[in-house]
């Protein structure tokens, strides 16, 4: 029996997309299993008997704390003599690196979720790009999200190619088609739409996620707001929070605030957002930078298709005029073009989705993705 550990820094990323692998690690091999993230009691409650959880407190953003985490984890380490400890998210992966390496742990595995310092300039960058690479070089192993992710820590020289994998074709732990269940995806779409007074003939540009720069932000409002000076019958559903500093986005929140043609839901629960994607037509997703892209996957379980970017990670979930459309990244003209081009061709906006189905049953399906990350697992820690 091995006995591994994961870390994160908040519990919302433990629950979103590592409980469902410790699970199904114990249920297969029964393998003992550990979770470390800040304390969180509701989070605590809801875990079965057999995983075990150890609080420790880490904020997010800057965290003076680094050191006594670094200390506290080394304990723990030494103590649990882990066959494999698996860190991610930035704040967690440096101090659960530099502790696991103390701690002569054989197998330390760095899942690379998203590359934080791409999003920075000058010398921010170049201090996260450091830290970045400091990880990296603590791991013995890395999994990236995404082959062209992959390729971008080599070019980068985060890390050399003998030291990264893939799991799959990419992505964490898929998406749940069971519960995303598309035989219930009218019952969904109905409930929403008559939740929120949108028409059913009404074609629905979606969003979900949070309202911020790297999001897009400003490149979907800036899009959505020509079309809609020009088109009836279309309604921009978002479903997230807000968080935007760019003067000129905070002036589009402000005409899409007064607009009867956009619908804000503010955050939403987890295990609701199956039915908000149910109502979406497509979903936009302008983004930056992507690990790989679970909203584009929990779409396609639904056949809703995804104009997304052409960037590492996001444009390699569903294949380009097969199963989605790509827009430049950063710009609202290119965004703009394929949002009209959907709504004026229906039936490839329906072929796109039937297709996006296809794919994910085929590669994203919860199942395939676990069972994947299990043989992983085995070779890294030499099971097998």
């Amino acid at each position: 029996m091995k006995k591994v550990c994961f870390c994160t820094t908040v519990s919302l990323t433990m629950k979103a997309f590592v409980v469902p692998t410790a699970k199904y690690l114990h249920e297969k091999c029964g393998w003992d299993v550990t979770l470390i993230c800040s304390e969180d009691e509701k989070f605590a409650k809801t875990l079965p008997s057999y995983i075990h959880y150890i609080p420790v407190k880490m904020a997010r953003g800057i965290d003076y704390s680094a050191p006594k985490t670094i200390k506290k984890l080394k304990k723990i380490f030494k103590e649990e003599k882990f066959d494999m400890v698996q860190y991610s998210t930035p704040n967690m992966s440096l101090c659960a690196s530099i502790a696991a390496k103390r701690a002569k742990i054989p197998v330390r595995l760095y899942c690379q979720w998203g590359l934080r310092y791409v999003g920075f300039s000058g010398f921010t960058r170049i201090v996260f790009k450091c830290i970045e690479k400091f990880v990296c070089k603590l791991s013995t192993d890395i999994r990236a999200q995404s082959f062209k992710n992959m390729q971008f820590g080599i070019d980068e020289k985060l890390y050399k190619k003998e030291k990264v994998g893939l799991v799959g074709i990419g992505g964490t732990i898929g998406v749940d088609t069971s519960e995303y269940d598309i035989e219930k995806k009218k019952e969904f779409s109905e409930e929403i739409k008559n939740k929120l007074s949108i028409d059913k003939n009404d074609f629905i540009f979606g969003f979900s996620g949070r309202l911020s720069k790297d999001k897009g932000t400003f490149e979907l409002l800036s899009a959505y707001k020509n079309i809609a000076e020009k088109y009836d019958g279309i309604k921009l559903l978002i479903v997230g929070p807000g968080d935007t500093e760019r003067k000129e986005t905070k002036e589009l929140l402000r005409w899409a605030k007064a607009s009867d043609k956009v619908i804000f839901t503010g955050l939403v629960e987890t295990t609701d957002m199956k039915k908000y994607y149910s109502a979406m037509d497509i979903l936009v997703h302008p983004t930056y930078r992507e690990g790989f892209g679970m909203v584009i996957q929990e779409a396609g379980a639904l056949a809703v298709p995804v104009i997304t970017t052409r960037i590492p990670g996001a444009s390699e979930v569903m294949e380009e005029n097969i199963s989605c459309l790509l827009a430049e990244p950063k710009d609202y003209k290119s965004l703009e073009e394929k949002m009209v081009y959907i709504l004026r061709n229906p039936e490839k906006c329906k072929t796109l989705g039937q297709n996006a189905y296809i794919r994910t049953k085929k590669y994203f399906d919860r199942p395939i993705m676990l069972s994947n990350q299990l043989e992983d697992y085995k070779k890294l820690t030499g099971e097998t």
